[in-house]
């Protein structure tokens, strides 16, 4: 291969020492000819006599436009094919003496040109030039790995790096590939058997061809599995490392004394010692935190749908986060309905809960909100794996104080029971209902980290997931499946059971959030759907699945709670209300979300019976 700088060979590994004060470029001069259009076909001579970038050099010709954006221009090495391309910062020194360059423009930005230029151009034999093929390697058929389709038409896009800069830096700095790569190899395209590391630097590449290989894509279902098992071990750890401050001075102490070490005794520890044994002690949830999704790796595995993951990362991963999550999950509880289904709900305010108002649809008396006399509801908070016992309650009334189909939210009023018991205890006694989360509501976000709190299967589990921005819902409907043989089949389920409500210009579409789940659908209906600041912010209510006899989610959803309190609120507001109201409005104080909602003037229109 003869690459941009005319070499046949590499040059060899010999990293070569910038002086600061060394002039690596003395004695500049070449020429090489511009083709400013590929129709036109004169030729102008470029006169090389200071070393730059080849669009610097171009823009001494006069015939050069200003009127054309630097980001939307292609540069083809060479008139006799559209073999290769360079980079419009390509250092001149590179460029072979009296090759051809033909120009051409773009109507879309083809290059990210940030940055590019910050260092000095330096003489050929300070770079190690090399060429990506434009065909993929491994894994990159379903994810395009060069930014603009422009260079479609090219075989190869010549890169360049400083000796010692590494191939994902060199790549980085091109401008022409895609931001997040992930962690990439190159293969050679004379021994395929041969790959080079993304890490790795350019030295040993000049002259080469390659191509590009990414990291395969792993199931979003088992990333999120993942995640949530991450989120598990961080609790037992934190769990299983309880130590006191106490503690850890007694041990510094102890070990200043065998190491004969001085001016330790008395009150005076060493705070640095201290901090160590606390990293120590921590060490496993460190290796933890540093293990996760090594390089880009979660990027790569989330462009199905070309979310953010690391807002999720960010959001659940916090120690003081899960905690409070935690905290926050003792509200959720079961909701059996005997004979008929399961679901969950959760504590709105003093002993009323919140779940959805089809779990209870065939159980209501005509026209009536009211159930009917042979149903049996009952109520479980703690229901989690490891309890000996759970805590039971049965319905104050079989009224059901607000229902609303569309909403499809219900309110239900609690009375205690007493401690179901395992027969490994024989313990009853009278429990409490948990606080509510009603001083927790907040608006829907457009998009971030969401976490679900609900009784899957029935046993209580936490879903961290992130919210699909409207734009994205199609996309991330269809990408997941597209390589399936039964995609049509897929499609034609989802559609039947309404998809298309929810997707850009359906009847849902704004009013409701939208996420994907690994495992919180059956029992899960009525489950409360947190922000990446545990702001409640969606009682999760349906979702589109396909498959059988065990169902795979595609997509679900959760309705906005300030609707569903906006639509409380004007229920509360008819007479015979008085008292309830005045309580709701005291739970509600210092949220300014609920008190907007209260106000006597505020807007009920968004509402309807």
């Amino acid at each position: 291969m003869e690459d941009a700088a005319g070499s046949e060979t590499g040059t060899g590994t010999i990293r070569i020492k910038k002086e600061k004060d060394a002039d690596p470029t003395a004695g500049h001069s070449h020429r090489f000819r511009v083709k400013f259009s590929s129709s036109d076909p004169k030729e102008y001579v470029i006169d090389c006599v200071q070393p730059g970038t080849v669009l610097q050099a171009i823009q001494t010709c006069d015939k050069h436009e200003e009127r054309f954006s630097d980001e939307n221009l292609v540069i083809q090495l060479s008139k006799k094919d559209r073999k290769y391309a360079i980079a419009t910062h390509f250092p001149c020194t590179c460029i072979w003496e009296d090759v051809c360059l033909i120009l051409s423009h773009e109507k879309e930005k083809i290059e990210e040109t940030q940055g590019q230029n910050e260092e000095p151009i330096q003489s050929k034999d300070m770079y190690s030039v090399f060429s990506i093929d434009t065909e993929g390697g491994e894994n990159t058929r379903t994810k395009p790995f060069i930014r603009s389709k422009a260079f479609s038409t090219f075989k190869y896009l010549c890169v360049y790096g400083e000796k010692g800069m590494t191939v994902e830096d060199a790549l980085k700095r091109d401008g022409r590939f895609i931001d997040d790569l992930g962690n990439f190899t190159l293969s050679d395209n004379k021994d395929p058997m041969k790959s080079t590391g993304c890490t790795q630097p350019v030295d040993n590449l000049h002259g080469k061809k390659f191509k590009l290989c990414l990291e395969r894509m792993r199931n979003e279902k088992a990333v999120r599995e993942e995640l949530k098992q991450r989120i598990d071990v961080i609790q037992k750890t934190m769990e299983n490392n309880t130590f006191s401050v106490k503690d850890l001075v007694d041990r510094v102490r102890a070990e200043n004394r065998s190491e004969g070490k001085s001016g330790q005794s008395g009150s005076s520890v060493n705070v640095t010692e201290i901090y160590g044994l606390l990293q120590k002690q921590c060490a496993d949830l460190k290796k933890l935190m540093r293990r996760r999704f090594p390089g880009d790796s979660y990027q790569t595995a989330l462009n199905l749908r070309r979310r953010d993951f690391r807002k999720i990362q960010q959001s659940f991963s916090d120690v003081h986060r899960v905690r409070e999550l935690m905290k926050l999950g003792e509200s959720v509880c079961k909701v059996i309905v005997e004979g008929y289904c399961t679901g969950t709900g959760f504590v709105l305010f003093d002993n009323f809960i919140l779940t959805n108002a089809h779990l209870l649809k065939q159980c209501v008396e005509k026209g009536i909100k009211k159930l009917k006399d042979d149903i049996k509801v009952e109520v479980i908070f703690n229901f989690e794996e490891k309890l000996k016992y759970h805590h039971y309650f049965q319905l104050a009334h079989r009224n059901i104080l607000y229902c609303h189909d569309d909403l499809d939210y219900a309110i239900l009023q609690l009375k205690s029971v007493s401690q179901k018991d395992n027969p490994e205890t024989t313990k009853v006694t009278k429990e409490k209902v948990p606080p509510g989360l009603l001083e927790r509501f907040g608006p829907m976000p457009k998009s971030g980290g969401a976490c679900l709190i609900g009784h899957p299967d029935g046993v209580k589990q936490l879903d961290p997931t992130s919210v699909i921005e409207r734009e994205n819902r199609e996309k991330a409907v269809e990408e997941p499946y597209k390589d399936k043989a039964f995609i049509l089949h897929i499609i034609n389920k989802i559609k039947k059971q309404g998809i298309e409500s929810i997707l850009v210009g359906g009847n849902r579409a704004e009013k409701e959030t939208t996420y994907n789940t690994s495992f919180m659908y059956h029992g899960s209906a009525g489950s409360p759907v947190f922000d990446a600041e545990c702001r409640v912010f969606g009682l999760y209510t349906s979702g589109f699945v396909y498959g059988h006899p065990k169902p795979e989610s595609v997509i679900e959803c959760a309705q906005p709670l300030l609707t569903i309190f906006a639509h409380f609120v004007s229920k509360l507001r008819k007479p015979g209300n008085e008292e309830l109201l005045k309580r709701v409005k005291e739970v509600a104080e210092g949220n300014s979300y609920l008190e907007n909602i209260l106000k006597p003037d505020s807007d009920d229109s968004m509402v309807t019976d």
